[in-house]
């Protein structure tokens, strides 16, 4: 609730959607889930419009960002040493897929839907902000 109070103030309609699971199945394999048994939404902040909460978004960002980066993947010793680099690697990744990926439903990259930016950008326009900003920081 913090961070949403940090980020956006009063000026949000915050809810949660809170699912409830049984009991853990102990013969079947060690990573499968208990079975949801419902689920409950809680208003937090706000005039939150039920019909809207969901967790569809947040789990579909949560995949992608598992898919396209193995540091998030489960059993895998890709991982950072330090926490600026883990925050390097999240601000290329948001970067590249907001700016430089065109999304196959929205035929243009969320930048340009946004109206943020007027163009896909490439590789080598990140890496010149980079170079500009390392200059910069220098100085």
């Amino acid at each position: 609730m913090q961070a949403v109070d940090n980020a956006f103030g009063i000026n949000v309609d915050y809810s949660m959607l809170v699912k409830l699971y049984g009991n853990d199945r102990e013969t079947e394999a060690r990573y499968s889930p208990a079975e949801c048994i419902g689920c409950r939404k809680v208003e937090i902040t706000g005039n939150p419009d039920p019909r809207k909460v969901s967790t569809s978004y947040v789990e579909r960002n949560n995949l992608t960002l598992r898919m396209q980066m193995r540091r998030f993947t489960r059993l895998t010793n890709a991982h950072s040493k330090k926490i600026e680099n883990l925050g390097h690697a999240l601000a290329l990744h948001f970067v590249h897929y907001n700016f430089c990926r065109i999304h196959q439903t929205l035929r243009v990259t969320p930048a340009m839907e946004a109206g943020i930016s007027d163009h896909v950008w490439s590789v080598e326009e990140l890496i010149a902000l980079l170079d500009t900003r390392v200059l910069e920081n220098a100085a």
